[in-house]
């Protein structure tokens, strides 16, 4: 956009920032572009703003003296008259989980500061756009017949593929860029790690053999070694050593199932390894299996077929096997919510994921099943609808499994199904082509 053209896309905008250098900044900027700008320097002033006077647009900072802009966030989309109000993140904070969490709690878009006022103009002009074509969508249906009603399923499921290329384009740039500032560093240790365990035990061979061959080396040097504890020393250095190297290996992994996942997929099929992108989701998702206050840990449990490369977009399955391992975990979250520390812990709770090859149809299966508290028959029935979710405002939006059938069906002529019932875990089995 050019600098010098005036926004003819105006609205009211509220921007909540405690450093009143931004503040002014983006008001100042905003304003010149033909905005309507309110500003508030703490949470519980824009929750009171926002309620007052809805906005049509709030730049919400993470980092708030009373509490977080995942808080705020939060808050917003649990009222009434301020849950369809787009939130537009703007902080620091630029690690993959950070992000991930932005949008988990209903944020529409992610600035990562020091910004650039062009970028931050191009944003909010487009949730701006987004949220005014919505309006207008909304007030035609209300408006129009049946027949039209049919138009706008096709609008809304243009729109879910738009914010689902966003979503993915942004997520896949984002890790794929944390798993290469990994690699530099750990590739440094790692290297210096083979070395230094050589080198260490050329140096304790040395001592070895001073030890031997001058077994009373003085007062002096014997006053030293029970100082230090010599022999302590010797036992526990190749145990350090061990211990370093296994952490390296940890981030090597980790590193490695953050390129895996944030594959970026070509205009064509391509050949991709599917368990590779389940254990690189699980690998992520790793941190959320803990045991916690809402649910005891959670087991996962691998039951992999012998699965040939199969042609596909490995993005956007990878999308998939998150959207489905995250629900099911959710759903330990809320089953478990009203338990007491003791009954958390001792309930189990499973995570199972088999594939196999169908060779007489020419497919794979991949079934991610748990035994949560199941689905009723009345959900199922729309659990694949654009913007239906069983979850409190401002915990889903509705589009996952939406944005999941559409990847599995209308990208790669496959099926999702689920099967489950109250109390009896839920499964959902994926089946894609082999070619």
């Amino acid at each position: 956009m050019n600098s010098n053209q005036v926004n003819t896309t105006h609205g009211d905008i509220l921007i909540v920032d405690d450093t009143v250098e931004n503040l002014r900044l983006l008001a100042t900027t905003l304003t010149e572009r033909g905005y309507k700008v309110r500003s508030a320097i703490s949470g519980s002033l824009a929750l009171i703003g926002a309620q007052v006077a809805p906005p049509d647009l709030i730049l919400l900072d993470i980092k708030m003296p009373d509490m977080s802009g995942y808080d705020i966030c939060q808050k917003l989309k649990a009222g009434k008259r301020t849950c369809e109000i787009p939130v537009i993140f703007i902080s620091a904070l630029h690690e993959a989980l950070d992000k991930v969490r932005a949008f988990s709690v209903g944020g529409a878009d992610y600035i990562t500061k020091p910004f650039q006022m062009e970028e931050v103009l191009v944003r909010v002009e487009n949730q701006l756009t987004i949220r005014k074509l919505k309006q207008k969508l909304e007030k035609r249906v209300e408006e129009r017949t049946a027949e039209l009603k049919q138009a706008c399923h096709n609008l809304q499921q243009a729109q879910i593929q738009l914010v689902q290329k966003e979503k993915l384009a942004t997520l896949g740039q984002l890790v794929a860029g944390v798993a290469h500032e990994i690699n530099n560093p750990v590739g440094f240790i790692q290297g210096n790690l083979t070395f230094t365990e050589e080198y260490i035990q050329d140096i304790l061979s040395i001592l070895s053999l001073y030890q031997q061959q001058f077994p009373h080396p003085g007062s002096d040097i014997e006053q030293l070694i029970e100082e230090v504890d010599l022999k302590y020393l010797l036992q526990e250095l190749p145990k350090m050593l061990a211990s370093m190297e296994r952490g390296v290996e940890r981030i090597c992994q980790l590193s490695k199932s953050l390129r895996t996942f944030s594959r970026s997929d070509t205009q064509t099929k391509v050949l991709f390894n599917l368990h590779d992108g389940i254990d690189s989701t699980l690998l992520i998702l790793k941190h959320r299996f803990n045991a916690n206050e809402k649910h005891a840990s959670i087991e996962v449990l691998k039951e992999y077929g012998k699965l040939p490369e199969v042609k596909c977009y490995p993005g956007q399955l990878n999308q998939v096997f998150m959207n489905l391992i995250a629900n099911a975990i959710d759903a330990f979250d809320e089953s478990n919510q009203d338990f007491s520390g003791d009954k958390v812990k001792h309930h189990a709770n499973l995570i199972s994921i088999h594939s196999e090859v169908n060779w007489h149809k020419d497919t794979v299966t991949i079934c991610i099943a748990d035994n949560g508290p199941g689905i009723s028959a009345q959900v199922q029935e729309n659990i694949f609808d654009s913007f239906f979710t069983t979850k409190a405002v401002g915990k889903g939006t509705g589009l996952g499994l939406s944005i999941s059938y559409q990847i599995i069906v209308e990208k790669h002529g496959g099926c999702l199904t689920c099967k489950s019932s109250p109390g009896k875990g839920t499964e959902f089995v994926i089946e894609i082509p082999m070619q």
